[in-house]
């Protein structure tokens, strides 16, 4: 019997070696792929008019971005990742400034995303000024050292996704922005989209994207070897300046300093708020993130809204229509470019097919009455697409792309009622090791299982003992050696990542501190008046507010020249237009002293005594809402009760 208790607290472990059955794995994948192909690497190469030093420093002088630390993947894949994870992560690593065609260039690995410059008749047009200011600021001054200081005339943003908006204040300056010398474009719904996603939901979807993203792990072929999408997210500072040109049709021209522009508009697909761009002159299409070197996500793991599979074939298959037979060259916010007639349209339909594959096959399958996890894994690829390795699961999957496909059409249920309302993690767990006989009979069964290399059942059986009682250390040892194998198997750079963060964190490994950047207060002015409220409202600790006596004032502020009554009622926060006759309390201050307030930068008392705010009647109603606000905690457990 396994003997292990909770009477002692264990050190942190080290990773582990592949066992047998991962090494075997991995070995068959690298004999059934056709590693050795040599034209995605022909097309990262191509163009590349200077690397750089793959760094860009944070102001304390530390690196934010740092490439070479990913030198270890010019060694041929270990068994404990798998080859064909590990060429993406080769490609990835390819960085530098590169020209697409004479005018249009990128910088790629310096961060996530890329940045695209097209030179204009005076400056730089930025597509997509990266996801911090720091890896922007390099990127572009790369780009000045290579090719001519240039200034930058105008930002686009694809769409609404913070790898892609995060670092445009390393090349822009806001005063610029709103003195309106500096016109920054983005598609119709993108401020909605960006703060919902951001900020709304940002500290849940900042603790999963830690898991996704890697960014505990150390680099290294045990730890982070790629995100399939880019090498890794920066640990730069984020922030947003608001759009002050929106493109709301498709068809759509701008001239931006001699540079033609058409717009097509793709909501709903790998963003809420998405656009790609036709540059007749150029003969360059940009597909937004809409078409990249892997398979994306219908569903993101680190969280957000289902994505349409369906819309998503189509505006790729509209793209070919409309730009398709004129276009010399496409390129994207992430990986390379495709050149030539031919390549360039094959990939865009084989992309289109994809994810209409994915959309058509999984509503077949659940017309017939088979459930998301059946549907997934019965899932594949058809043969003309399977090897197609801009196609293969580096980001997302088939696997959790089908069950997002489900979920968007028929919700989280399975229509089987013993899933309608099961019991919560822990006591599920607790009942289910009783049954088993204990947990000391789970862990061993879970050792059998773990030498016969079934390490996803493994994961699933442990996981009760482990939710049972989080301080059993052999449960916890094993659940980490399970998913650490997983991990080490996995094609996906965010499975990989997922698994391997997990195993850290059961292991003891000391939580880091993570700066939560999308709560700067950079990001919270860029806000209108009513995100901001509603956001406000997200943080009302519901159960607290309900025993409090109503609260309502009349919040005005000057430098918008908006009022609004706030009113909280059965621990609900509303926001309202002003009342005639007018509430008692009157509250005027600005925005950005309302920011500080909600960021603690500053307090109600401090913001009257240097005349940011006014208050007129009782100042109660608003140190009553501020002291009902919830703080959230980023550290939440995820892998454990």
């Amino acid at each position: 019997m396994t003997t292990e208790t909770n009477d002692a607290e264990a050190a942190p472990q080290s990773a582990k070696a592949a066992t047998a059955a991962t090494a075997a794995a991995n070995a068959h994948v690298a004999a059934t792929l056709p590693l050795d192909q040599a034209t995605d690497r022909a097309n990262a190469e191509r163009g590349l008019l200077a690397a750089g030093d793959g760094i860009a420093l944070g102001a304390n002088g530390w690196p934010v971005w740092n490439q070479p630390a990913f030198a270890f993947l010019a060694d041929d894949a270990p068994p404990t990742a798998n080859p064909s994870l590990w060429r993406q992560g080769q490609l990835n690593a390819i960085h530098g400034l590169f020209e697409v065609c004479p005018g249009i260039y990128q910088v790629r690995g310096y961060d996530l995303s890329n940045m695209t410059l097209v030179a204009g008749d005076t400056g730089w047009i930025i597509i997509d000024p990266l996801s911090a200011e720091e890896t922007a600021a390099t990127a572009l001054a790369l780009a000045n050292h290579h090719l001519g200081a240039r200034p930058v005339i105008a930002v686009f943003y694809t769409h609404s996704h913070v790898d892609h908006f995060g670092g445009v204040r390393g090349v822009v300056d806001e005063a610029d922005v709103l003195a309106g010398r500096v016109p920054v474009l983005a598609p119709d719904g993108f401020l909605e989209a960006a703060v919902k996603e951001n900020v709304v939901a940002g500290n849940a979807m900042t603790r999963r994207a830690v898991y996704m993203y890697g960014g505990m792990l150390p680099n290294d072929p045990t730890g982070h070897i790629d995100c399939g999408l880019g090498k890794a997210s920066p640990a730069g500072t984020m922030g947003l300046i608001a759009p002050t040109d929106v493109i709301t049709e498709t068809g759509e021209q701008r001239v931006i300093d001699g540079v033609r522009i058409e717009f097509q508009m793709t909501p709903g697909t790998e963003a809420p708020s998405e656009m790609n761009f036709w540059f007749p002159d150029h003969r360059a299409l940009c597909m937004a993130e809409n078409c990249s070197a892997t398979l994306h996500n219908v569903y993101t793991p680190r969280g957000a809204e289902i994505r349409d599979a369906l819309s998503w074939s189509k505006y790729i298959i509209e793209a070919i229509d409309r730009y398709g037979e004129r276009a010399d060259v496409v390129f994207a916010s992430h990986h390379w470019p495709r050149w030539g007639h031919d390549d360039l349209n094959g990939y865009l339909a084989n992309q289109a097919d994809l994810y209409r594959w994915i959309h058509d096959q999984t509503m077949r399958m659940a017309n017939h009455g088979a459930t998301p996890l059946e549907i997934a894994e019965a899932l594949e690829a058809p043969p003309g697409l399977h090897d197609d390795f801009a196609l293969r699961g580096y980001y997302g999957t088939l696997s959790h792309n089908a069950k997002a496909v489900y979920q968007r059409y028929l919700g989280w249920f399975d229509a089987n009622p013993a899933h309608l309302h099961p019991l919560p993690p822990v006591e599920s767990a607790t009942r289910y090791v009783a049954a088993m006989g204990g947990i000391d009979a789970v862990v061993d069964l879970g050792h059998q299982a773990f030498a016969e290399g079934d390490y996803r059942w493994v994961a699933e059986l442990v996981n009760h003992a482990v939710f049972a009682d989080p301080h059993h250390l052999g449960a916890r040892a094993l659940q980490a050696d399970a998913l650490e194998q997983l991990g080490y198997q996995a094609e996906s750079g965010p499975w990989r990542d997922f698994y391997l963060t997990g195993a850290k964190e059961l292991r003891g490994a000391p939580q880091q501190t993570i700066d939560f950047a999308l709560h700067r207060p950079e990001m919270l002015r860029a806000m209108t008046t009513d995100m901001l409220i509603d956001f406000m409202a997200v943080r009302v600790n519901g159960p607290r507010a309900v025993a409090e006596a109503p609260i309502a004032f009349t919040l005005t502020f000057t430098d918008v020249g908006q009022s609004h009554d706030v009113v909280l009622r059965n621990g609900v926060l509303h926001h309202l237009p002003p009342a005639e006759p007018p509430l008692a309390t009157r509250v005027t201050t600005t925005r950005a002293a309302m920011v500080d307030l909600l960021t603690a930068a500053s307090s109600i008392d401090g913001l009257h005594a240097d005349g940011q705010m006014v208050t007129i009647g009782d100042p109660d109603p608003l140190a009553r809402l501020v002291g009902l606000l919830d703080t959230f905690s980023l550290l939440f457990a995820v892998i454990e009760p």
